[in-house]
C-alpha cells in the first residue's frame, strides 16, 4: 500500500483547488470515502452547517457503463462528519456547479449530484480515476491510486491517535477487524513512537508500578495487542468502554 505523506497530499490538494472536480479530491482525503460513493452524492445528502454528509448510494460502472448502486456493505450506509476545509471547497463547488448549469440550459439533466459530468449526468468512475492520475503526473508527485487517498486518510488518522473504531465507521468497513488487518502497517510506527513516549521506559524498569511486562515493546507485545483489539472490538461483542478519539 502507497501512501502519501502530508506534505505531499497538501500539494496535491493545492495543485487541484482550481479543478473542476478539485472538492471530490479533498472530500476523499478527508473523509475517507470510496470513489463511487463520492460520486453518488447528492446535495441533499449533504448538510453543510452541520458538517455531515449521508453516504446512500453510489456509482458504479456496470458493462462500462456508469450505474447508481448501493453502499458495498451494510456500514457503508453512514453519516460523516466532515470538517471546515471540505464544507468550503463543496461551498464553491456548489457555485460553480450552479454556473454551469446555467450555461446549459435545457440540456442539463438534474440528478441532483454533488459531482457529475458538465451536463448532469453520471460520472464514469474510471474516468475519473485517469483524470486524478493525470493531474498526479502533472503535479509531479509520487504515483499512488485515487483509492489511496481512503487509504491515506485511514492511515494519518491512526497515526494521529484516532480510535480504530471511529475509522472503521468512517471507512465503512463491515468490523473493526478488517481496519486491523487492512491498516496493520501503521502499527509499526505507533510501536516505534509508544517507545519513544517519556515514562513508559520507568515503568517497564519498575513493574511495580504499574507497567510491567505489557510496558515491553516488542514484535511478540504488538502481535497479542492486536489480538486482545480485535476480540474486543470482534462483530457481535459490545465494545468495551467508551470509543476515544
Amino acid at each position: 500500500m502507497v501512501t502519501w505523506t502530508a506534505a505531499q497530499l497538501r500539494t496535491f490538494l493545492d495543485g487541484v483547488r482550481d479543478d473542476r472536480l478539485g472538492a471530490a479530491y479533498v472530500l476523499l482525503a478527508t473523509a475517507g470515502m470510496r470513489r463511487g460513493e463520492a460520486l453518488g452524492l447528492r446535495w441533499t445528502d449533504l448538510d453543510l452547517d452541520s458538517g455531515r454528509a449521508a453516504v446512500r448510494q453510489t456509482v458504479i460502472a456496470v458493462n462500462h457503463v456508469p450505474t447508481l448502486g448501493t453502499p458495498k456493505t451494510g456500514k457503508g450506509r453512514r453519516t460523516i462528519s466532515l470538517d471546515a476545509a471540505p464544507v468550503a471547497a463543496l461551498r464553491e463547488h456548489r457555485k460553480r456547479q450552479a454556473a454551469e448549469r446555467l450555461l446549459m440550459g435545457t440540456g442539463w439533466a438534474d440528478r441532483g449530484l454533488v459531482f457529475c459530468r458538465v451536463d448532469g449526468g453520471l460520472l464514469h468512475p474510471e474516468r475519473f480515476s485517469r483524470s486524478f492520475g493525470d493531474r498526479v503526473r502533472q503535479l509531479r508527485l509520487q504515483k499512488v491510486r485515487l483509492h489511496d487517498l481512503r487509504h491515506g486518510w485511514a492511515t494519518m488518522a491512526l497515526g494521529a491517535g484516532v480510535h480504530p473504531k471511529v475509522v472503521q465507521e468512517r471507512l465503512g468497513h463491515a468490523n473493526i477487524g478488517v481496519t486491523l488487518d487492512v491498516y496493520s502497517h501503521v502499527t509499526a510506527d505507533l510501536h516505534d513512537h509508544a517507545a519513544e513516549r517519556p515514562g513508559l521506559a520507568g515503568r517497564v524498569d519498575h513493574p511495580e508500578q504499574g507497567g510491567g511486562e505489557s510496558c515491553v515493546h516488542g514484535p511478540m507485545n504488538l502481535r497479542r495487542a492486536f489480538q486482545r483489539a480485535r476480540r474486543r472490538w470482534s462483530p457481535g461483542r459490545p465494545p468495551v468502554g467508551r470509543p476515544l478519539g
